[in-house]
């Protein structure tokens, strides 16, 4: 369970991802009746300037009701502070707001060095924290990027300044390398798990020509499919999401949608999800470890 002092101490079981709200190919009107009927559910968001103009969907929806805005993870990206530090501004001054819950380390070049090798920027880190601008820090994971984190959780850097570690984590994918997840657990850090669903229906992702968006997860979903059949659960969305919470360190889940059926799945899901069968856990972990060394370690950048 997260620290009861950190600032993830209220965070909701399911958190709406917002990429949605940016797809043009989506009706404007669409996009702002499900951000709002996300924000009246009471769950976090997860945003970012990447998604389209998602942010300016979210500002409008939170200007109707300023007192429902909720808490949100941004991601916040840069090779160096200053650039760092503009990101944030450039993230909030869209919603209308002037502080975040959770800033999502999106670091590259100099910065990711820094903070892989306990550089100058935890201070900065700090500062920023100190100036009320964020309230805590979660560590973003990629299998490409996995090595700087483990250095720097192994180091001890880490250690009061990142609240949680977050990447994709479902049944399709693990986006920590296998080194890395197992010191996450070892260690009993807290972790968000990110694209809950891994991109729709694992059926439709195993039967449907393209709709897995790579090759990789079409494979991925004739391995996974019949591990869902057994395990008797109706629901895709339910069964991922009582994936995410069978392992204790998650403490949340991050899901996409722009359809209030799917937002609406989701949030009956996320009341008190019990753990998958432990035999179930264990086959798609072991599937999970023999992915990343054949795969996932070994991938360019950006190619997953």
């Amino acid at each position: 369970m997260p620290d009861t002092n950190s600032a993830i101490k209220d965070i909701t079981k399911y958190i709406y991802g917002t990429t949605r709200l940016g797809d043009k190919n989506i009706p404007y009107e669409e996009r702002i009746n499900i951000a709002r009927a996300a924000m009246n559910s009471g769950v976090w968001f997860h945003t970012s300037r990447m998604y389209g103009n998602a942010l300016e969907v979210l500002g409008e929806v939170f200007a109707e009701e300023p007192g429902k805005v909720p808490k949100l993870i941004i991601k916040i990206e840069g090779t160096n502070i200053k650039e760092f530090r503009a990101s944030i501004d450039e993230n909030l001054v869209p919603m209308g707001l002037k502080e975040l819950q959770l800033a999502q380390l999106c670091l590259g070049g100099g910065l990711a060095e820094e903070f892989a090798n306990g550089g100058d920027c935890y201070k900065a880190f700090r500062d920023i924290k100190d100036e009320g601008l964020v309230k805590g820090y979660v560590c973003e994971v990629f299998p490409w990027t996995s090595t700087g984190p483990l250095k720097a959780l192994r180091e001890g850097y880490t250690e009061g300044i990142v609240d949680a570690f977050i990447f994709y984590l479902n049944p399709l994918q693990r986006f920590a390398s296998n080194i890395l997840w197992d010191e996450l657990v070892n260690r009993k850090q807290n972790i968000i798990s990110m694209r809950t669903v891994a991109g729709g229906p694992v059926h439709s992702m195993r039967d449907v020509p393209g709709f897995a968006w790579k090759d990789y997860l079409q494979k991925r979903a004739v391995e996974v499919a019949p591990v869902f059949e057994r395990s008797g659960i109706a629901s895709w969305t339910e069964f991922c999401v009582r994936f995410a919470h069978s392992f204790p360190q998650v403490i949340a889940t991050v899901g996409s949608t722009g359809k209030i059926k799917n937002l609406d799945e989701f949030l009956a899901a996320k009341e008190n999800p019990e753990p998958l069968p432990g035999e179930i856990i264990s086959e798609i972990t072991a599937l999970q470890q023999r992915w990343s060394d054949e795969l996932d370690i070994h991938a360019e950048p950006w190619t997953m």
